[in-house]
């Protein structure tokens, strides 16, 4: 009798583990907040008139225009490597518009190139609305255009607003109107009920309520724009939406199309490897009631009807690449995917910041 009560007791210590495990695990995929740091410090060397010499380091070495943020809201801009060697990565320094950048200061690298709003970055207008959503108020940036198809821009995850910044300047000049949209569990927006995201299966509905928000204030139709799991929620807005014959094209850059893959890849950046990380794809699924694995009619892109543009890397370490080839391999027909190669999930116009803006300008330009 002693034997069986250990053993039950073993296995609940057991199970308990388990589900401590795999919690923990999945709590970077279902409750994101920032991007995880995955080097050690990044160490300003020097500086030079146009130039500032950090630790070698895969960050600092990244291609492309970055930011470089440190303590105290410190925040400069750097582009093209000009020298790598043991003894440091020099880039060229654009600005520092924030804060004082010294030898010696221990810096990151982020996307976050522009800062604030749209005047505050490009000195562009816009206007402070709402989007009536089913939970509450959603704050969006509402920019003008002469044009009657506006874009509805949705960041991604682990990112805000922001994150549709660079690429509103070449809106702007085509003349499409803008709304860079907020969903639960945004700041400034409402809560989630239970606190999580739900991989757009209910995030959708926010985004909904911004298209009609859009059509309310007088566009024909609408461009979805999203990225990362913000472009996840695009297609469902664009499988489900009222307002789905007036979706004249979808933008995609890193969409999340293989849930289950994601989570588990989630899991390992948070440091989570082997089981573990197959606990956290399996907790992030009874966390949140969605089913992971039902997502084939939207991976194969079964629901897409209108002209699709696919962007992403075959170094995506998020959102595997191998789904985004078979989804432009099954819709050739709407689908055009291009490739960002060596760039990471969701950082496509960080890595190649020029390349992105025209290829944004080529595909829209038809459309208008």
């Amino acid at each position: 009798m002693r034997w069986g009560t250990a053993a039950v007791v073993a296995a609940a210590a057991v199970g308990a583990a388990v589900l401590v495990i795999g919690r923990r695990a999945s709590e970077q995929m279902v409750r994101p907040a920032t991007a995880v740091q995955e080097s050690g410090p990044i160490l300003v060397h020097s500086l030079a008139p146009g130039r500032v010499t950090f630790t070698r380091s895969p960050e600092s070495l990244r291609p492309g225009r970055w930011a470089v943020e440190w303590a105290d809201g410190g925040h400069a801009v750097v582009e093209e490597v000009l020298r790598s060697d043991e003894r440091g990565v020099t880039r060229r320094l654009v600005r520092a518009d924030r804060g004082t950048l010294t030898a010696g200061t221990e810096v990151r690298l982020t996307p976050r190139v522009h800062l604030g709003d749209p005047t505050e970055a490009f000195g562009l207008a816009f206007a402070d609305t709402i989007a009536e959503g089913e939970l509450g108020a959603l704050p969006a940036w509402q920019l003008d255009g002469k044009r009657g198809t506006w874009v509805i821009l949705v960041h991604g995850p682990e990112a805000d607003r922001q994150q549709t910044l660079p690429v509103l300047p070449v809106l702007d000049r085509l003349g499409l109107p803008a709304l860079a949209v907020t969903y639960r569990g945004d700041q400034g927006a409402p809560a989630s009920p239970d606190g999580l995201t739900h991989f757009g299966e209910t995030e959708w509905r926010d985004i909904e309520s911004a298209v009609g928000l859009a059509f309310d204030s007088g566009a024909g139709a609408v461009i979805l724009y999203g990225w990362s799991l913000g472009a996840t929620t695009v297609l469902r807005t664009a499988a489900r939406s009222a307002w789905s014959h007036a979706i004249r094209g979808l933008i995609l850059d890193s969409p999340v199309l293989d849930l289950p893959a994601s989570a588990r890849r989630d899991a390992a950046r948070a440091g989570f490897q082997g089981v573990a990380a197959e606990l956290g794809a399996l907790a992030a699924e009874g966390r949140t009631g969605v089913d992971l694995a039902d997502f084939g009619r939207i991976a194969e892109g079964t629901d897409l009807r209108v002209p699709t543009l696919l962007l992403h890397s075959p170094e995506d370490r998020i959102a595997p690449f191998g789904s985004a080839e078979k989804l432009a391999a099954a819709r050739p027909d709407v689908v055009s995917l291009q490739t960002f190669p060596g760039a990471d999930h969701a950082t496509l116009w960080n890595t190649a910041p020029d390349h992105y803006t025209e290829l944004l300008r080529r595909w829209l330009t038809p459309l208008l």
